[in-house]
């Protein structure tokens, strides 16, 4: 049996969270045995206690904690690990680090632009410890991965993708009302729904702005973004919508454990987003047979093709997005029905079976050659 330890060192809902989780409750129990260590008490400490996981605590805040390290070292040895799976940019450095010092290979997967910058602060150095403690880079996007083996150093030949997997046993066309009469919006409205946590890549401010433009010639529209949000992001969009006044027709609704549920209440799903590695939302709004609106923006390009129930915008304007979501819309009101075609790529290229399967393969391969 092989030890895989796990870490990420963030604790809130997102797409690399939803990824490590359904990784680390994927993986053939007869054939890996998985550790799980992270940051502390959140969202993904509580899910996974959920499917019956209890996970370390590491304590991974600050900047050189050294004594994380030492955490990772003392578990690595305690649990006689076989192979070390890390997500995101942070745990992927000091992963590396304590995988040089055991002698056990290390995956490191980055999920996104926004992961780092070019400016960051000794990336440099950050590179040269992956690169030399990782055995394999995973990217969930071809253009993420050669936008960090280009800009950042990161080996080509260590690199590799892996595509993020929806499980289509959760994420599925059917009836669901229960949001929107929440929010008052009736069968006679169209709504037009994002689902992501409140971030500045996501482009929400253009949503908002496209939002306006589309409920002008179709007053029966309606809006809703699904996400976790606070602070001044969140405030200056609470603003914009004031001023644009779209308070009757625009929810913001928060963070929703039962993301399913979101999407089968929305009649369009758009992904407004400046830059994405990959998305998660868009192959789960796939999933549950939406018409879709993307920016091209970096993963959804790989993900979607423009057919007749998909639009990729080539610009990331009000404009676009609205022009493009008006054209479903004025579909959807002749039809009087929703739109419903569930993409066969969600049940093999971009399926979860197939995502498990791949890291799977990786371990394997790794913990042999060693």
């Amino acid at each position: 049996m092989i030890k895989v330890l796990h870490t990420i060192d963030t604790t809130g809902p997102g797409g690399a969270e939803t990824v490590f989780i359904n990784l680390v409750k994927g993986l053939d129990a007869t054939k890996f045995k998985s550790v799980v260590a992270i940051r502390g008490p959140g969202w993904v400490c509580d899910t996974l206690r959920g499917h019956g996981i209890e996970p370390a605590f590491v304590q991974s805040s600050g900047g050189f904690n050294f004594s994380y390290l030492k955490e990772l070292i003392d578990i690595i040895r305690e649990h006689k690990i076989d192979v070390i799976q890390a997500h995101l940019l942070g745990s992927s450095l000091y992963s590396s680090m304590a995988g040089l010092i055991c002698r056990v290979p290390v995956i490191s997967t980055i999920h996104g632009f926004v992961d780092t910058n070019e400016k960051e602060r000794l990336m440099s150095l950050k590179t040269k410890i992956i690169n030399l403690g990782s055995k394999k880079n995973v990217f969930v996007s071809n253009q993420l991965r050669e936008y960090f083996v280009k800009n950042f150093g990161f080996v080509a030949e260590k690199s590799m993708t892996i595509y993020n997997g929806v499980d289509t046993t959760v994420f599925y066309p059917r009836k669901d009302d229960s949001i929107r009469r929440e929010y008052g919006i009736g069968p006679e409205h169209t709504v037009v729904g994002a689902v992501g946590n409140i971030r500045s890549a996501k482009g929400y401010d253009i949503f908002l702005k496209a939002a306006k433009i589309i409920h002008e010639q179709h007053p029966e529209s309606r809006f809703i973004v699904a996400g976790q949000g606070s602070g001044k992001l969140y405030d200056e969009l609470i603003q914009l919508r004031r001023s644009l006044k779209l308070e009757e027709v625009f929810h913001f609704i928060g963070f929703q454990n039962d993301a399913a549920k979101v999407f089968n209440n929305f009649d369009i799903f758009v992904l407004p987003s400046i830059s994405e590695g990959f998305s998660i939302s868009t192959i789960e709004a796939m999933a549950c047979g939406l018409p879709i609106v993307v920016t091209k923006s970096g993963g959804p390009e790989e993900i979607l093709q423009n057919t007749k129930t998909n639009i990729i915008t080539e610009k990331t304007s009000p404009i676009d997005i609205a022009n493009n979501i008006t054209k479903f819309i004025t579909k959807i009101n002749k039809k009087n029905l929703k739109i419903a075609i569930v993409d066969e790529s969600c049940e093999t290229k971009f399926s979860l079976k197939k995502m498990v399967s791949s890291y799977s393969l990786l371990y394997e391969e790794l913990t042999n050659i060693i």
